[in-house]
């Protein structure tokens, strides 16, 4: 773990170098808070000359462009919950995730040298709830609800999920160095069987797929003994559509095997995930033993424990990258939210084009449920949009049958509009006023 000291060093010079008012490139002028723009109802426009750094230009565009498209056409309900002044400062997060004694929790604790605050660790399925593992002033775990409701933590959607998930949820701080630049997300066990996909009272799934949007780094964690991948993985593997980029695998306790195992392993490893990840690139699979025990050399041999050297290595520089590309990941973030909305946008007032002025409304909304897949396909020609890109047909069927369309707004060009030259000249001109804070 040496080269984890270094990581923790060059964080707290390039901290220094932030904090220097020398190096400071941004106006004198004594920007509005960035607070305020969350709060102020004021329409007042905030100049972009104003913004002191890429994250601040992002809230005041979200605030004076995207956010009034989202609540004209209840994105928040569909979608995505509008975004909140702690979504864009909070820290960079990685999400673990993995059937039960895969290794997840001594993952963690490999990292940071030490136990988090409830951890526990058995054969056993032991973590049973989402633990956000972050910097604090002293050891503490935070109820779930308590932290929902924080206004300086960006969990705060996590309340859409009820109260039956945030009893299954909690923040552990501690003082920790790595900790002050990247959070850790620790999930239960996914287990096979039906049993217990009916036997969750919150929807395991969906909050996944909530996760994985706000993590920049999700670990699909694998055990030699379990490779199955059983139903309810699937479901979860499946809801990180659109974040493949950010999916990295790592085959665990890889020392348990002798190398001609390794090697069968591996193969039936990358042939299962093939099955279900339906991608024709093939996935990084980092291998090795990432716990606090020595290498079992005598199973794996002298080549085995150099390679799984060579494996943590490239694991552990993937982790530093993360504090580096935060602020380009925050950027293609927003991007990919506003293209959403946009087509969102386009969907919802389609919908109320299609309907009647007087009679048979009804009718026709159970039909334009019915067909939505056509309704999409005549919104992608008539707007020249990219198929990938529109929203489950089914989730949005499920969502949409609880509202009434007629009571939809028509298309605004103008809204519309914003958020084209938004995406056209204002954030291209926000990157090249300012530079990668991590550089």
């Amino acid at each position: 773990m040496g080269g984890l000291d270094i990581l923790l060093a060059k964080f707290n010079k390039r901290s220094a170098k932030r904090d220097d008012p020398t190096v400071d490139e941004a106006p004198k002028t004594q920007p509005p808070s960035p607070a305020r723009w969350f709060s102020s109802k004021s329409s007042k426009k905030i100049p972009l000359k104003s913004v002191t750094s890429i994250i601040d230009g992002l809230k005041k565009l979200y605030i004076e462009k995207l956010k009034p498209l989202e609540v004209t056409y209840q994105f928040n309900d569909f979608v995505s919950p509008l975004l909140t002044n702690s979504d864009f400062d909070a820290k960079p997060m990685v999400m673990l995730l993995g059937q039960y004694s895969t290794g997840k929790t001594t993952f963690i604790k490999h990292l940071l040298n030490s136990s988090y605050p409830g951890a526990h660790i058995g054969p056993e399925p032991t973590t049973d709830r989402f633990v956000v593992i972050t910097s604090g002033p002293d050891e503490r775990s935070i109820p779930g609800n308590t932290i929902a409701v924080q206004a300086d933590m960006p969990y705060s959607g996590l309340t859409t999920f009820g109260t039956a998930f945030l009893s299954k949820f909690e923040c552990s701080q501690m003082p920790h160095p790595l900790l002050e630049h990247i959070t850790f997300v620790d999930t239960p066990g996914v287990l096979s069987g039906e049993k217990q996909r009916t036997q969750r009272s919150y929807d395991f799934t969906g909050v996944t797929s909530w996760f994985a949007a706000k993590c920049d780094l999700i670990l699909l964690l694998f055990d030699p003994h379990k490779l199955d991948i059983s139903d309810e993985f699937k479901r979860v593997i499946g809801s990180l559509h659109g974040h493949d980029d950010k999916i990295r695998v790592v085959l665990n306790k890889a020392d348990q095997v002798d190398t001609q195992q390794l090697m069968r392993v591996y193969g039936a490893l990358l042939w299962s995930l093939g099955k279900v990840l339906n991608t024709p690139e093939v996935m990084r699979v980092y291998i090795g033993s990432f716990n606090d025990k020595l290498v079992n050399e005598a199973a794996v041999g002298p080549v085995g424990k150099e390679l799984f050297e060579r494996e943590q290595e490239d694991l552990l520089s993937d982790l530093k990258d993360i504090p580096k590309k935060a602020c380009d990941r925050r950027i293609n973030e927003f991007v990919k939210r506003a293209r959403a909305a946009k087509i969102h946008a386009y969907i919802i007032s389609h919908l109320k084009k299609e309907m009647p002025a007087m009679m048979g409304k009804a009718k026709t909304q159970q039909r334009l449920i019915d067909d939505l897949e056509d309704e999409f396909a005549k919104v992608q020609r008539e707007f020249h949009l990219p198929i990938g890109d529109f929203p489950n047909a089914d989730h949005f069927r499920e969502v949409l049958s609880g509202y009434n369309i007629d009571k939809f707004e028509k298309l605004k060009p103008k809204m519309i509009q914003a958020v084209d030259d938004m995406l056209a000249y204002d954030i291209p001109e926000l990157l090249q006023r300012f530079r990668n804070p991590y550089d």
